[in-house]
């Protein structure tokens, strides 16, 4: 994936923030604007309608002005019916970007990340990143603001006046909103085999073949052989087949140094260079390298270095009630 996705490595201190409360409320602004727009379009249509009956003008004037209100009217509505559907689309997707940052936000217990030298740092502003942009820090003009312009077609040129000014805002909080999303998809998080259940943890353990105490850089998810092993994130296979230790395994780098790795698969079905998707099918569960039985070793990277899954996979954990 080409996107660079820089909410990943700050995952242990909770700060990433997706969706900002001004995102959100120039969202509400737009829908209103829209339906301010409908009522404006209905009093036009009206007000000409009258016009054409009651005028004392020329008939063949007066009809053209009708032919023209009511053409106006349909392309502003046309407008209308292509903007409400995108503002329901960009109303749920941040919806669910907000339910995430909240779940980011929320205390718990999970160890920080490796610390990487100049992680802290100020963003890199160089012109690779993007086209030269500025310009001075205003407050987003609301669309109702726009002012009318004088003339017999006054009212439809504003109502498309601020039909305009909405697709131009939405299109706007469209592509920020997208940007979250993408990070979103790349977040590691989404459990990587349905019913399997939690076996040995990340952390220091008893090696079950040596019994002396090691290492596990994984999580252990126990389930048949066979089990579908799903994609925890959006990213690209950059390994697929044998690995020592892991026996048949897979590893998706998701950008921005997160990589996860998926051990002991009985089958691979993921090839190296795909592009996944969350939740995409790569595997099989399998008993395969240095195994003791079927399940799924999970892992996390952050830099190459294992933190642990857990961590993420609560981040998408069903939310508790009551």
């Amino acid at each position: 994936m080409a996107s660079v996705f820089r909410a990943g490595s700050q995952l242990a201190s909770g700060s990433v923030g997706f969706v900002t409360r001004r995102t959100a409320l120039t969202l509400a602004l737009s829908a209103a604007g829209g339906t301010a727009v409908l009522a404006l379009a209905a009093g036009f249509a009206i007000g000409t309608h009258w016009s054409a009956r009651n005028g004392s003008g020329d008939q063949a004037a007066v009809r053209v002005e009708h032919d023209y209100a009511i053409d106006q009217l349909g392309k502003l509505n046309a407008s209308v019916a292509q903007i409400e559907p995108r503002i329901a689309r960009l109303t749920a997707q941040v919806g669910d970007l907000r339910d995430f940052e909240a779940r980011l936000n929320t205390p718990r217990l999970a160890p920080r990340a490796p610390a990487t030298p100049g992680a802290a740092s100020e963003p890199d502003t160089s012109a690779t990143d993007s086209e030269g942009e500025g310009g001075p820090s205003l407050p987003p003009r609301p669309c109702s603001d726009l002012t009318s312009s004088s003339g017999r077609h006054a009212d439809a040129e504003h109502t498309g006046q601020q039909l305009d000014c909405i697709a131009a805002t939405l299109s706007a909080l469209e592509q920020q909103t997208a940007d979250h999303a993408i990070a979103y998809a790349a977040f590691p998080g989404r459990m990587p085999a349905d019913s399997a259940r939690f076996g040995s943890p990340f952390g220091n353990r008893t090696d079950p073949f040596t019994h002396r105490l090691s290492f596990h850089p994984g999580l252990d998810l126990v389930a048949k052989t066979g089990t579908p092993i799903l994609a925890a994130a959006g990213g690209r296979v950059v390994f697929a087949g044998e690995k020592s230790g892991y026996g048949n395994a897979v590893e998706v780098d998701h950008g921005n140094g997160l990589m996860t790795r998926y051990g002991h698969a009985s089958r691979i079905v993921v090839h190296v260079g795909d592009l996944v998707l969350p939740r995409q099918y790569i595997a099989d569960v399998g008993s395969t390298g240095r195994s003791t039985g079927p399940h799924l070793h999970f892992e996390v990277l952050v830099d190459g270095a294992p933190v642990n899954p857990a961590a993420y996979l609560a981040l998408f954990s069903p939310t508790p009630h009551g």
